[in-house]
């Protein structure tokens, strides 16, 4: 039956706007000419009403101004906003800069000393994603848990709130959230640690605590926050809260000013494996699911869950967009979500009813989604019980963190999408499984067969006509992840990717309008905007990957140009000549390898550095490549930076967890696959 509770009365369906083809006018924010949230307005369609630059004259754009931004871990996979004028963005670790938007003027720069203050946590590996503002204030929150305030008219900070526990393996990545004068923040951590999410509102003008709300429950002999918490508890078995739980909110919220909801985007289990958190089975709630709360008081009023009993890091995190469809000739109102699980699902935003759902990539979890239940038709075998699967999508998603949009004009969604499987399998101490320390990857999954092997990956802008359910036009892209995208009224959509193109495209038709050479790999979401009357089009580029698919491949970590990158009409700024560095792979001919050490180096690498530098060594952007660094042919300069933390400033965590074995193991390991690959050509 039904999974979705509600504990409130269904408002009224607002007036219907002006129609478009499939959908009514998103509602801009003033006229405009800012750019103030990450999708711009409370419905987060990362949609602009601007049309100066449009279709008819788009191949007039060009560069207005570039910055070079410093060598640092995740500087291009933030986006910027700008507000009168002025350009603000976070790069790396939450360091603040502040632009003239139509110069590119330094006017202040903001640094929280994350390097100094988040330990252990950095090596979660992520920098932040995005910032706030309201009410002449940037919002920023950090790895370590921090929320800041600072004042946009001079960097200054307002006021700092720790919003998570001394000790634990909470920390920050994403965007804060404000709405009516509050400020919304969770955090991440449950595929480190055993983790239990929440969210936590504060006030924007002092950083007092306002409300907490918990997306899952906690030891059931300490009692129950709320009815909602315990309502949850009879969806879980075992002693899940030994594991956390998990239910991170990362990433996606949305506000309806309308009936002052606020929308969460709850995350995974903690670890993925359901049979190790809940042995006994069930939904797991508020796992992977949208939540809907009461914005002024953070209680509970329904759930949508789109993977009940999640198995496979299926986490409903990604963009949740807001609009009024069209549908059966009446107008409703929704949210529009692509989460990784491949469905796009349709949701009354009401009461959390599903309206439909429709594959948009490959998916061989699921048959479909029954619309009557809500719930997923599960293929048995996708749950890996007693044998190894091949899931598609995998736990990358096939749609992750890169922004989708929503033109109210031509009614389409506009979805960077890709097919990327994954081997699934049980680990051998399913039973006796407990987190390993030190910040690593718990997934609770176990090693993938040697003879499983998914098949190629693909990626692709894709045009999804949300109202009926099917993909309108595609955009066949030359690698699988690519980034976020930006549409507006002048019938533009604009995205970048892998290969460092930033292109421009008719958004009713898909036609590749103007497109140019970025130099780098294109992560990010573009903005658009107006500044002394002209629009523009700002962006960040910088490629973190650690060998995804191949991606990772692209763009090496030392080299790479990480830049802000603003377009006019009629501009005609030149980028320096791009210049490709391939550093060679080293190699001591004296060094002996001791195939026992290399056998513990990579146990160790593995566990502790696989996800920043890459499989196999072959870094993508993320960490720089080790194979091609000085420092491991030294024992006493690894030993330094691994373990001591000489490198701690340009984002090297230590890891004082790992023994001297282990670390002249990692030596030993670092030069057997450095030989292996000289030997074979391998780059």
């Amino acid at each position: 039956m039904l999974r979705l509770l509600t504990l409130v009365t269904l408002f009224a369906i607002a007036a219907a706007c002006t129609q478009a083809p499939a959908a009514t006018i998103d509602k801009p924010v003033g006229d405009g000419a800012d750019w103030e949230r990450f999708g711009r307005t409370y419905s987060e369609t990362h949609f602009s009403s601007l049309s100066e630059v449009n279709a008819g004259n788009v191949r007039r754009l060009g560069l207005a101004w570039f910055q070079d931004l410093p060598v640092g871990p995740s500087v291009g996979v933030s986006q910027p906003l700008a507000i009168d004028g002025v350009l603000y963005f976070a790069v790396g670790y939450s360091v603040i800069y502040a632009m003239d938007a139509a110069s590119g003027r330094l006017l202040w720069q903001y640094d929280p000393d994350v390097f100094a203050r988040a330990g252990y946590k950095l090596r979660a590996g992520w920098g932040v994603r995005g910032i706030a503002y309201s009410s002449g204030k940037v919002f920023t929150a950090t790895l370590d848990g921090r929320l800041i305030a600072i004042d946009a008219s001079n960097g200054k900070p307002v006021w700092s709130a720790m919003t998570v526990e001394p000790n634990d393996s909470r920390y920050i990545t994403g965007q804060p959230y404000v709405m009516n004068g509050k400020v919304v923040i969770g955090h991440g951590g449950a595929d480190y640690a055993a983790v239990r999410g929440y969210v936590t509102a504060y006030d924007e003008n002092t950083g007092k605590q306002l409300w907490r709300f918990y997306t899952v429950p906690g030891n059931p002999a300490e009692g129950f926050e709320n009815e909602a918490m315990a309502m949850a508890a009879k969806t879980w078995t075992g002693e899940w809260w030994k594991f956390g739980g998990g239910g991170t909110v990362w990433n996606a919220m949305a506000f309806d000013a309308e009936s002052n909801r606020l929308y969460i985007g709850t995350g995974n289990g903690s670890p993925w494996n359901r049979k190790i958190r809940s042995p006994g089975g069930g939904d797991n709630l508020f796992l992977c699911s949208i939540v809907a709360l009461d914005a002024g008081t953070g209680e509970y009023l329904w759930h949508y869950q789109i993977n009940p009993g999640e198995s496979w890091d299926f986490n409903a995190s990604m963009d949740l967009e807001l609009t009024d469809l069209t549908i059966e000739g009446k107008p409703r109102p929704v949210i529009l979500t692509a989460p990784k699980n491949g469905f796009f699902y349709v949701i009354d935003r009401r009461d959390g009813r599903l309206v439909s759902a429709k594959p948009f990539a490959r998916t061989n979890w699921a048959e479909r989604i029954d619309l009557t239940t809500g719930r997923p038709v599960e293929i048995a075998s996708a749950r890996y019980d007693g044998a190894p699967a091949i899931v598609f999508p995998s736990a990358y998603g096939a749609h992750g963190v890169e922004a989708m949009s929503f033109n109210p004009m031509t009614g389409l969604v506009y979805l960077p999408a890709r097919n990327l499987g994954a081997v699934y399998a049980d680990p051998p101490d399913l039973r006796s499984w407990t987190h390993a320390p030190g910040m690593v990857i718990n997934s609770g999954v176990g090693a993938a067969p040697a003879s499983m092997v998914p098949p190629p990956s693909e990626g692709w802008l894709a045009a999804w006509d949300p109202v009926a359910q099917h993909e309108v036009w595609r955009v066949a892209l030359k690698h699988t992840h690519n980034g976020g995208t930006l549409t507006t009224a002048g019938n533009l959509v604009v995205q970048g990717q892998a290969t460092g193109e930033l292109s421009v495209y008719s958004a009713d038709t898909g036609k590749r309008l103007w497109s140019f050479d970025a130099q780098n790999g294109i992560m990010a979401a573009p903005i658009t905007y107006l500044a002394h009357g002209r629009q523009y089009i700002t962006l960040l580029v910088g490629w973190r990957a650690a060998n995804d698919s191949g991606d990772g491949l692209l763009w090496d970590y030392a080299t790479q140009k990480r830049r802000v990158l603003t377009f006019a009409l009629d501009k005609n700024t030149a980028l320096p000549a791009a210049q490709r560095i391939d550093r060679p792979i080293l190699d001591d001919a004296e060094f002996t390898v001791d195939s026992a050490k290399a056998a513990i180096g990579a146990q160790a690498y593995y566990g502790d550095c696989f996800v920043c530098h890459g499989e196999q060594l072959r870094a993508g952007g993320a960490a720089p490549d080790l194979r091609k660094s000085p420092v491991p042919l030294e024992l006493n300069a690894l030993t330094a930076v691994v373990r001591d933390g000489a490198l701690r400033g340009r984002g090297m965590p230590a890891h004082e967890q790992l023994t001297m074995l282990q670390i002249e193991g990692l030596q030993h390991f670092i030069r057997m696959t450095a030989r292996q690959d000289l030997q074979s050509g391998a780059h």
